[in-house]
Protein backbone atom coordinates (compact mmCIF):
# COMPACT_ATOMS: atom_id res chain seq x y z
CA UNK A 1 0.00 0.00 0.00
CA UNK A 2 2.89 2.35 0.76
CA UNK A 3 4.40 1.93 -2.71
CA UNK A 4 1.08 2.84 -4.32
CA UNK A 5 1.13 6.21 -2.52
CA UNK A 6 4.83 6.91 -3.14
CA UNK A 7 4.60 6.71 -6.95
CA UNK A 8 1.93 9.44 -7.34
CA UNK A 9 3.81 11.65 -4.87
CA UNK A 10 7.03 11.24 -6.87
CA UNK A 11 5.23 12.05 -10.12
CA UNK A 12 3.71 15.18 -8.60
CA UNK A 13 7.12 16.31 -7.33
CA UNK A 14 8.70 15.70 -10.74
CA UNK A 15 5.99 17.73 -12.47
CA UNK A 16 6.39 20.56 -9.99
CA UNK A 17 10.15 20.68 -10.56
CA UNK A 18 9.71 20.55 -14.33
CA UNK A 19 7.93 23.89 -14.11
CA UNK A 20 11.16 25.42 -12.76
CA UNK A 21 12.85 24.88 -16.12
CA UNK A 22 10.47 27.05 -18.11
CA UNK A 23 12.14 29.80 -20.07
CA UNK A 24 10.66 33.19 -19.36
CA UNK A 25 11.51 36.10 -21.65
CA UNK A 26 14.48 38.16 -20.42
CA UNK A 27 13.65 41.37 -18.61
CA UNK A 28 13.64 44.48 -20.77
CA UNK A 29 15.91 47.37 -19.85
CA UNK A 30 14.06 50.52 -19.02
CA UNK A 31 14.64 53.62 -21.12
CA UNK A 32 17.07 56.12 -19.61
CA UNK A 33 15.47 59.04 -17.82
CA UNK A 34 17.32 61.61 -19.93
CA UNK A 35 15.71 60.34 -23.12
CA UNK A 36 19.06 59.34 -24.57
CA UNK A 37 19.85 55.91 -25.92
CA UNK A 38 21.99 54.16 -23.31
CA UNK A 39 23.75 51.74 -25.62
CA UNK A 40 26.47 51.85 -28.22
CA UNK A 41 25.03 52.43 -31.69
CA UNK A 42 25.25 49.63 -34.25
CA UNK A 43 28.37 49.82 -36.36
CA UNK A 44 30.48 51.52 -33.68
CA UNK A 45 34.11 50.65 -34.36
CA UNK A 46 37.17 51.68 -32.43
CA UNK A 47 39.77 53.55 -34.47
CA UNK A 48 42.84 51.70 -35.67
CA UNK A 49 46.34 52.92 -35.07
CA UNK A 50 49.46 52.03 -33.22
CA UNK A 51 51.39 53.68 -30.46
CA UNK A 52 50.20 56.61 -28.44
CA UNK A 53 48.19 58.15 -31.28
CA UNK A 54 46.12 54.97 -31.69
CA UNK A 55 45.66 54.66 -27.95
CA UNK A 56 44.48 58.27 -27.73
CA UNK A 57 42.10 57.88 -30.68
CA UNK A 58 40.51 54.76 -29.15
CA UNK A 59 40.09 56.34 -25.71
CA UNK A 60 38.64 59.49 -27.27
CA UNK A 61 36.14 57.38 -29.27
CA UNK A 62 35.02 55.46 -26.16
CA UNK A 63 34.59 58.66 -24.15
CA UNK A 64 32.66 60.37 -26.97
CA UNK A 65 30.38 57.33 -27.24
CA UNK A 66 29.82 57.23 -23.49
CA UNK A 67 29.00 60.94 -23.50
CA UNK A 68 26.65 60.59 -26.49
CA UNK A 69 24.78 57.73 -24.81
CA UNK A 70 24.41 59.59 -21.52
CA UNK A 71 26.81 57.39 -19.56
CA UNK A 72 29.25 60.27 -18.94
CA UNK A 73 27.94 63.70 -17.95
CA UNK A 74 29.18 66.96 -19.46
CA UNK A 75 31.55 67.95 -16.66
CA UNK A 76 33.28 64.55 -16.56
CA UNK A 77 33.47 64.50 -20.37
CA UNK A 78 35.14 67.92 -20.35
CA UNK A 79 37.62 66.79 -17.69
CA UNK A 80 38.50 63.60 -19.59
CA UNK A 81 38.85 65.49 -22.88
CA UNK A 82 41.29 67.85 -21.16
CA UNK A 83 43.31 64.88 -19.93
CA UNK A 84 43.28 63.34 -23.42
CA UNK A 85 44.46 66.65 -24.90
CA UNK A 86 47.42 66.64 -22.52
CA UNK A 87 48.28 63.11 -23.63
CA UNK A 88 47.89 64.10 -27.29
CA UNK A 89 50.33 66.99 -26.80
CA UNK A 90 52.88 64.65 -25.23
CA UNK A 91 52.37 62.14 -28.04
CA UNK A 92 52.81 64.71 -30.82
CA UNK A 93 56.00 66.01 -29.17
CA UNK A 94 57.45 62.51 -29.37
CA UNK A 95 56.97 61.48 -25.75
CA UNK A 96 54.87 58.36 -26.29
CA UNK A 97 55.70 56.96 -22.87
CA UNK A 98 54.36 60.02 -21.10
CA UNK A 99 51.29 60.08 -23.36
CA UNK A 100 50.50 56.44 -22.55
CA UNK A 101 51.02 57.06 -18.85
CA UNK A 102 48.61 60.02 -18.97
CA UNK A 103 45.97 57.94 -20.76
CA UNK A 104 46.32 55.06 -18.30
CA UNK A 105 46.09 57.47 -15.33
CA UNK A 106 42.93 59.03 -16.79
CA UNK A 107 41.36 55.63 -17.40
CA UNK A 108 42.13 54.53 -13.84
CA UNK A 109 40.81 57.79 -12.39
CA UNK A 110 37.51 57.46 -14.25
CA UNK A 111 37.00 53.70 -13.97
CA UNK A 112 37.91 52.55 -17.48
CA UNK A 113 39.92 49.37 -17.96
CA UNK A 114 43.59 50.14 -18.51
Amino acid sequence: MKSILVLPAMCAAALALAGCNSSAPPPQASAPQSGRIAMTPPGFKLPDGAGCSGEIARYRAVIANDHDTGNVNDSVYTQIESEISGAAAACSSGDGGRASALIHASKNRHGYPG
